[in-house]
């Protein structure tokens, strides 16, 4: 019995390796991922205070994104999206983990969503390790725990490495050094075959810190620290490039560097202020441009045309379907993002077509229940608490049921007081932190410690 099937096997290997040997060479994919990073927090994007000569570099060796959408504002679903091509609405996975519990200032429920990317859900790593790729996830994963791990969904290796160190000569202060380092070992170990590597940073999500000389240096940025912590950032993502370079592999790596949302622009935890997403209004955890839009640059020289703009909207549900195709794997079924080779390559734009987004979720930088939708010009947003809209569209209500979407329920234990502290008598998503005078700094500081003080204890300290 066991002999036909080992038969077989050795058919099939033999068949797909003459035919890869009569294909050219699919090229290494390097996905660095930042965290919390804002749309414009690059030099290149704008924000000249910001040291990223590497960064800067990067996108004049390739295409920088002006309309790059993220499928939710904040992290967990947003790393879904990335990784299996599909909306955070139809995985029912629609905040980050474990989610904001529920308070008495809330007029509705949170919907009880998944607490981990299901196995169910074929991640791109799964793809391209059964197309021969090896596969690697360094740094932050916030998709679950035991057994939901990244070794369960598709990746050969998986270093967590530390969200927070304390920064040294050898160290930042977001352990960005050591997840870089243990990328370069895996570039290393398999530079002569195809690799994915999947580099999820830390950085700059909060609490964060920097080195002293750094801070220094950036001491007329609209935030030090923060300026410190994009520059620490800048230079690792240097450290990786120079090392593709050294082994020979530029010119055969697609390199895609962005962030998994907006950066955040109220204060939290210990850091009174973080950043600012101008021109866009609000951001990490709104609908809003602020929350929605991220950085994206790729290279991949002789392929993705060198210092280009483009500023065609994509979602980051399109990489699943874009990186497999590049790949020449197999595509899974019912995907919400799509293919955007030819877009990368310059070979021609795509099909026209809408953008949605799902959040029946307070959280902790304000925002409310929400849906939008995005259609040629066209952003329409709808509240869910009292169906008030800011351009309303029919759409978004089908897309929801279509997708099978959760939905909230009002909220026994509703607390109109504090609802209108923290919702109503000052609007997070209409701060600017830029523009902001003394006054409106302190109002937002104590409407942070309103914010913080209507949940419960948790037993253990949670990342979001």
């Amino acid at each position: 019995m066991k002999r036909p099937l080992f038969v077989f096997a050795l058919w099939s290997l033999t068949a797909w390796t003459v035919f890869a040997a009569g294909a050219p060479p699919r090229p290494n994919i390097v996905f660095i991922l930042a965290d919390d990073l804002g749309p414009n927090d690059i030099a290149c994007y704008g924000r000249r205070e910001h040291h990223t000569p590497n960064l800067d570099r990067l996108a004049s060796e390739g295409s920088r994104f002006t309309c790059a959408y993220v499928a939710q504002p904040i992290c967990s679903p947003s790393r879904a999206a990335i990784l299996t091509g599909k909306a955070p609405a139809r995985l029912h996975l629609t905040t980050y983990l474990p989610g904001r519990p529920d308070c008495p200032s809330q007029k509705l429920l949170h919907p009880i969503i998944e607490q981990q990317l299901p196995l169910m859900e074929r991640t791109v790593a799964e793809c391209l390790r059964d197309a021969g790729y090896a596969t690697a996830c360094i740094g932050k994963w916030h998709l679950g725990g035991e057994g939901f791990l990244p070794t369960d969904q598709g990746f050969d290796l998986y270093h967590p490495g530390n969200a927070v160190t304390k920064p040294s000569a050898a160290e930042g202060g977001k352990g960005e050094y050591d997840l870089t380092a243990r990328a370069i070992e895996f570039v290393q170990k398999n530079r002569d075959r195809p690799f994915f590597l999947y580099l999820a940073h830390n950085s700059p999500h909060i609490p964060y810190s920097a080195r002293a000389e750094l801070v220094a240096k950036n001491a007329g940025a609209f935030e030090p620290v923060y300026a410190a912590l994009v520059e620490t950032l800048d230079d690792t993502v240097g450290l990786l490039l120079a090392k593709l370079d050294a082994l020979g592999l530029r010119d055969r790596t697609l390199v895609i560097f962005t962030s998994d949302h907006g950066g955040l622009h109220v204060p939290e935890g210990p850091h009174a202020r973080i950043t600012h997403n101008t021109p866009f209004r609000a951001g990490k955890g709104y609908l809003y441009e602020g929350g929605l839009r991220a950085p994206l640059i790729a290279r991949w020289p002789g392929k993705v045309p060198a210092a280009r703009v483009v500023d065609t909207p994509v979602i980051n549900t399109d990489w699943l379907p874009t990186l497999v195709e590049i790949a020449r794997a197999r595509t899974p079924r019912d995907l919400d993002g799509v293919s955007i080779t030819s877009l990368l390559l310059g070979r021609g734009q795509p099909k026209a077509r809408p953008f949605y987004w799902h959040f029946p979720h307070y959280t902790n930088q304000g925002s409310q229940p929400a849906g939008a939708i995005r259609e040629g010009d066209w952003k329409l947003v709808e509240h869910y608490e009292d169906g008030r809209v800011e351009l309303f569209n029919l759409a978004i209500a089908a897309w929801r049921q279509r997708a099978g979407a959760q939905t909230n329920s009002p909220n026994p234990n509703f607390d109109p007081v504090s609802y209108r502290k923290l919702y109503v008598d000052f609007v997070p998503s209409a701060f600017d932190p830029l523009r902001a005078d003394a006054e409106t700094w302190a109002r937002v500081a104590a409407w942070r410690k309103l914010m913080d003080a209507v949940l419960p204890k948790p037993k253990t300290p949670a990342l979001h």
